[in-house]
């Protein structure tokens, strides 16, 4: 038996992973995809080398969240001027900007080094289940998020 180790980004087969959102728990789906972007499945992952897949999100205004997190969960940011700490809760954000709900759950789940810009970029998130990526072939996942 011989192990496979990339050693080359060009090594690596990405795969197109479509994930419906509807009625489905922020951080159990953010996990999840969270697995998949950094390719935690294959059998070849290496954590140096970028070996993720690409992840579809469809649905993503219908996401929900359990207990009263609705009202009490609170996104923070600052402005970078003094006093310019902003905040906004769970459900304002999701009327403003529901993509940011699990682009900000799924980055936060991420290892903070030089590869969470390039996995992020293959997270294609969308508010309803139409989406311009109908070429690829694509896996569905139907695993319990």
């Amino acid at each position: 038996m011989k192990t496979t180790i990339i050693t080359d980004k060009k090594m690596v087969e990405r795969m197109w992973w479509l994930i419906d959102a509807k009625d489905k728990i922020l951080g159990r789906l953010a996990s999840t995809i969270a697995f998949l972007l950094m390719g935690k499945h294959k059998p070849y992952y290496t954590p140096h080398i970028d070996c993720g897949d690409f992840v579809i999100v469809i649905n993503a205004s219908q996401i929900r969240v359990t207990g009263k997190k609705e009202k009490k969960k609170i996104y923070y940011w600052h402005t970078g001027y003094p006093g310019g700490l902003k905040s906004m809760s769970f459900e304002e954000m999701m009327k403003k900007n529901p993509k940011k709900v699990i682009e900000l759950a799924v980055k936060r789940m991420l290892p903070k080094n030089r590869l969470l810009k390039f996995r992020l970029k293959r997270l294609k998130i969308y508010l309803d289940d139409k989406h311009p990526h109908v070429a690829q072939k694509k896996l569905i996942v139907k695993a319990k998020l």
